[in-house]
């Protein structure tokens, strides 16, 4: 069991430590960054899953939170956070009358895509007599989720005519890995998501459609969205922590990451290569590494060392040269990913000069509904 005060070196593995000094630079910063373009920080929540870091980002100044499935809505929603967007096409009808639920206890916004969202959500909230905020997705050419631009119009005016819905503007999510972003800056990529969706916005209001919210960004584009007028709202998520890919791209700088896995070496197969107690159902394996030029699911804090292949259990280390690493051995590693390691675990180790500080429950883990 971690117990505040303990030494780093004490810890038990697999653990995911948080340097608390990093993530609260990380939220202040951040923070100040978006609020001084005049737009607002909706930060996604799923890079943590915790609703006591979550109220740390609100009292720094965020606007509320964004998640992904109406299950972490309801996590942060019973832990008092009281403005949340579901930025995701909710489907189902066990999902709208869950939504429904929680717009008697706090402001919930829902992204729509088609009619049959529309449609559902609409019926569930008037069962309720409640009324439910919707933002229309439209894609910006990730092809995952959205209406064209051209169908934005229809979607919108649908959604007004409904009973208990509440258009409140549009949305979308692209970030820089998408079919014709052709390796461009993730500044020119980020202006280009902000005009694109302010564009879009402004047709829809010359057609009589009123537009509150234009919501886009990413931790690679947020800032550069954010510098566009007429976006209203941000939601990069990876800030807080950062993790090996973001550091890479250059979304964050390394001495920004905020959180480490600390695995111990189990075994020494080879001269070039260790394996450590942190495999697949440590880490992550959504993203591959060759496809990103980076060298392995992980990167070593402290030493030239890659998680270069994973199963289950076991994650084979390539070792840089003269790296010589002992059985017993304890290294801490940046994920490639750190929302899906993130989701991998219990619990999330703060530490403060070396020290356990304080232990945060995952309460938002494994919630996929």
């Amino acid at each position: 069991m971690v117990e505040a005060g303990q030494h780093v070196e004490d810890l038990d593995t697999p653990s995911l430590l948080v340097d608390l000094d990093r993530m609260e630079r990380n939220i202040q910063q951040w923070q100040a960054d978006i609020s001084a373009q005049g737009v607002a920080l909706r930060p996604h929540v799923k890079t943590h899953k915790v609703p006591d870091i979550a109220r740390q980002q609100l009292h720094a100044g965020a606007c509320g939170v964004t998640v992904a499935k109406v299950s972490e809505a309801e996590v942060f929603a019973e832990s008092g956070v009281s403005d949340i967007f579901i930025a995701y096409p909710v489907i189902g009808q066990p999902k709208w009358k869950r939504i429904a639920d929680l717009a008697r206890t706090c402001t919930v916004t829902v992204g729509v895509d088609s009619e049959v969202g529309a449609r559902g959500l609409s019926l569930a909230a008037s069962r309720a007599q409640v009324k439910v905020r919707v933002r229309v997705e439209i894609d910006g050419g990730l092809n995952r989720c959205g209406v064209q631009p051209e169908q934005a119009e229809s979607l919108c005016r649908l959604v007004m005519s409904l009973p208990a819905l509440e258009l409140d503007g549009i949305f979308g999510f692209r970030s820089i890995f998408y079919a014709s972003s052709n390796g461009r800056s993730a500044q020119e990529l980020g202006r280009e998501e902000g005009e694109l969706y302010v564009r879009i916005a402004e047709q829809l209001r010359h057609s009589g459609i009123s537009i509150h919210s234009v919501s886009v960004g990413s931790t690679p584009t947020a800032k550069y969205a954010a510098a566009v007028l007429g976006v209203t709202e941000v939601r990069p998520g990876t800030y807080i922590f950062g993790d090996y890919m973001m550091a890479e791209l250059g979304a964050v700088h390394y001495d920004d990451v905020a959180l480490s896995i600390l695995c111990t070496v189990v075994s020494r197969p080879a001269k070039d290569k260790a394996t450590i107690d942190g495999g697949s159902k440590t880490f992550c394996g959504d993203s591959i590494p060759a496809r990103m030029g980076l060298k392995g699911y992980a990167r070593a804090v402290s030493t030239e060392a890659y998680v270069e292949s994973m199963s289950e259990e076991h994650g084979v280390v390539r070792l840089g040269s003269g790296v010589d690493l002992k059985v017993g051995e304890k290294l801490a590693f940046f994920p490639i990913h750190v929302c899906t390691a993130v989701n991998l675990s219990d619990e999330l180790v703060g530490i403060r000069n070396g020290r356990v500080e304080q232990v945060y429950p995952i309460a938002a883990r494994g919630k996929r509904t």
